[in-house]
């Protein structure tokens, strides 16, 4: 039967031959070679005394352990998981089991790092499971990176900021350029690119990027933003009018043409000209508060009127005017 295509460069599987090619497994001590049954029961026995005391085994030769000493891989690219997905799928392995066994790491202190599974793993806690099967490995921070965000991209559970994140961890961890990430990982090297950018948008935006509040093609279009006052001005907008993709990215070029948060709309022949002088005033306000600032009067005497599109921007004002 032909290999199903995974639609990456490299799968699971094959980044686990290659581990095991670059470090010996916890387990297999070295043993001589000797063709005869008796010394292949030998060596199973053997295999078996130098597990850890908390890893089992079945007859069959597969590990299993008490799911309570697992803890996430300090290298896990994924920091959000859906309640809804990991009930259902805590339903799926409390009728069927786990299939496909985890990938642990001795931690050494009688507990073991989840390198791949660590929502089966949550999912049999909250199922009640007792024993899960695993499988024993040992690797090092680039390639226990590699290996989780391997997994979790081919099972789409990223979200964007978390995989832009894990491509961002992986060139430092690794020396990496964005070509090597690309080869390794197993995307084009636009897609490496595009993600890396979302970590250049402010804090608010790429929370708002997490929970879905805004997609990546909004975010791409406030990237396009040249000015950090009108990207927060269109970031307020999106949030209010419920932009879509193609209008976001209509507002923002016409945002980078000149139609910038302190252009007014074209006076009529005769009207007056503003000073310039509460034109920067209000430039400086917007650059340093984030949103559009109005100033409606002269120098001695007006009103200030500062716009926020959104609780939480109400919210990020008032941190920022009252300071507490």
């Amino acid at each position: 039967m032909a290999k199903k295509k995974t639609g990456l460069g490299r799968g699971i599987g094959a980044l686990m031959q290659e581990a095991e090619q670059e470090a010996q497994i916890e387990y297999e001590p070295p043993v001589e070679e000797v063709k005869s049954e008796s010394r292949s029961l030998a060596k199973k026995s053997e295999k078996n005394s130098n597990l850890p005391s908390a890893i089992e085994t079945d007859e069959n030769g597969t590990l299993w352990i008490d799911p309570a000493l697992l803890k996430p891989n300090p290298q896990q690219p994924r920091q959000i998981f859906d309640e809804t997905q990991l009930k259902e799928l805590s339903d799926s392995i409390a009728e069927h089991g786990i299939v496909q066994p985890i990938v642990i790491e001795d931690a050494g202190d009688g507990t073991f790092y989840i390198i791949a599974g660590e929502r089966r793993t949550r999912a049999a806690k909250l199922a009640g499971i007792k024993k899960v099967p695993v499988q024993l490995r040992k690797f090092n921070d680039e390639k226990k990176l590699e290996v989780a965000l391997i997994e979790n991209i081919q099972r789409a559970d990223l979200n964007p900021i978390e995989e832009a994140q894990a491509y961002y961890n992986l060139m430092k961890l690794g020396g990496l350029n964005q070509d090597e990430v690309a080869q390794k990982v197993g995307k084009g090297r636009p897609t490496v690119t595009n993600a890396l950018r979302l970590l250049k948008l402010p804090e608010d935006m790429q929370n708002s990027l997490i929970v879905g509040q805004i997609t990546s093609g909004h975010a791409r279009a406030l990237l396009s933003v040249v000015n950090p006052a009108d990207q927060r001005v269109l970031f307020g907008k999106i949030i209010a009018n419920n932009l879509s993709v193609r209008q976001a990215e209509n507002q923002a070029a016409a945002l980078n043409d000149g139609g910038r948060a302190t252009k007014k709309e074209g006076k009529k022949d005769g009207a007056r000209v503003r000073d310039p002088d509460i034109i920067s005033i209000e430039q400086k306000f917007m650059e340093s508060l984030g949103t559009k600032v109005s100033l409606n009067g002269g120098l001695d005497k007006g009103q200030l009127v500062i716009d926020y599109f959104s609780r939480a921007d109400l919210d990020r004002l008032y941190q920022a005017i009252i300071k507490e």
